[in-house]
């Protein structure tokens, strides 16, 4: 009677840590399942925003050459405008999924963009005027903070 006693009480731990193991390696893997999800939202974040970003920089350089070539602007403004808009609805969703730097970083990025739009609404502006803008740098910088919160290291990144 003992014997059986002393059995049943090892069938029931070995099915008690069975339970406990399986359980928690469920909770890792649901972890990382999620951790992955959200770290693809942002990466398909981080890319729309940045390239919405280089659409109005290419758009405002467009309005400057049309100027400095004495033709038209106005399809290359109207295009910079919609772009425009465009990152004003993805940098929310950029500073919600993101960590404080690289949402600190995005700020830096929206003022040298609002600096290219002012420059590029002012009909006297030439693509001298709108190069002088550190846009291109402040975007590295958004780079950077980027891969760190999405823990691609840097070195990867310089390939």
């Amino acid at each position: 009677m003992a014997s059986q006693i002393f059995t049943l009480i090892g069938v029931l731990i070995g099915a008690l840590t069975s339970y406990f193991a399986t359980v928690t390696a469920e909770r890792a893997r649901f972890r990382r399942e999620m951790t992955t999800r959200w770290d693809e939202r942002k990466l398909d974040t981080y890319i729309e925003y940045v390239t919405c970003i280089k659409e109005i920089q290419r758009a405002a350089m467009a309005a400057g050459r049309a100027r400095d070539q004495g033709r038209d602007a106005s399809e290359a403004l109207k295009e910079m405008e919609e772009s425009e808009n465009r990152r004003s609805v993805l940098f929310e969703t950029f500073v919600l999924l993101s960590n404080e730097n690289a949402a600190t970083a995005a700020h830096a990025v929206n003022q040298r963009t609002w600096e290219l739009l002012e420059r590029a609404r002012a009909a006297s502006s030439g693509t001298a005027e709108l190069r002088s803008i550190p846009l291109v740098e402040t975007l590295n910088m958004l780079h950077e903070a980027a891969r760190s919160d999405l823990a691609i290291s840097s070195s990867v990144a310089a390939l």
